[in-house]
């Protein structure tokens, strides 16, 4: 059985998590955090790479980050329509890791994916609690879900200066050579690999200008921040 984690995230495929929030993947497992990742579709849809390829790519990511725990619940790629059963495989994820804190895709991108890959959690998030829902299973509240940004960026909530763990964060985004290189004639163009990663570069370091860091990443949060002294 998977041991108890700290911060659990989800993406509609390998690489989404790592695109979002590489760097505070990064940064929490070297202070000690236990992370995992939990990819919902295997994106068998993808235009390059095959299924096979992009499990390898995320096992390298998964030991460049740290992770503790990855996970692919192998929901269908392009087909994250939010019945029962997917929000059942989430709530079974979230209970089995018990992870303090989740996060998300941001509720607004370019790929519906990331778009239902997000409504899907929270619903998971919220019912996850309930103890009468999958009650064969104990209830697990969470205590805090973030979303992340992946392909569109909006006006962020909170800001982590990943400036010590970028390098790291872009190391792990290269594992993915099957998304972001071309490899070769068979190669089909995407937004991907037409230099997509010197754009998350690009938006890293805008972010991080808001507080005056080299590099940064954003996150929302649909709930107001408590403190007892600021």
């Amino acid at each position: 059985m998977a041991a108890q984690l700290d911060i659990l995230v989800f993406g509609a495929h390998p690489d989404d998590a790592e695109i979002g929030m590489g760097g505070t993947i990064r940064k929490h497992s070297l202070a000690g955090r236990r992370i995992g990742i939990c990819d919902l579709t295997r994106a068998e849809m993808s235009s390059n790479g095959t299924v096979e390829t992009r499990k390898h790519e995320a096992a390298d990511a998964a030991r460049i980050l740290g992770l503790s725990y990855r996970s692919n619940l192998e929901l269908p790629d392009r087909g994250l329509v939010g019945g029962r059963e997917q929000i059942d495989a989430i709530v079974a994820e979230i209970r089995k890791l018990k992870p303090a804190i989740v996060f998300a895709p941001y509720w607004q991108d370019r790929h519906p994916d990331h778009i239902a890959c997000s409504r899907l959690v929270e619903e998971a998030v919220f019912n996850a609690k309930l103890r009468k829902y999958m009650p064969e299973e104990p209830a697990h509240t969470v205590e805090q879900l973030y979303f992340y940004f992946i392909n569109d960026t909006y006006e962020s909530d909170l800001l982590v200066d990943v400036t010590s763990c970028h390098e790291d964060k872009m190391a792990a985004l290269r594992a993915y050579r099957s998304q972001f290189e071309t490899a070769g004639a068979d190669t089909v163009k995407t937004p991907l690999n037409q230099g997509y990663l010197e754009r998350v570069e690009a938006r890293d370091r805008m972010l991080g200008q808001k507080r005056m860091v080299d590099y940064a990443e954003g996150f929302v949060t649909k709930l107001p921040y408590l403190v007892n002294l600021f």
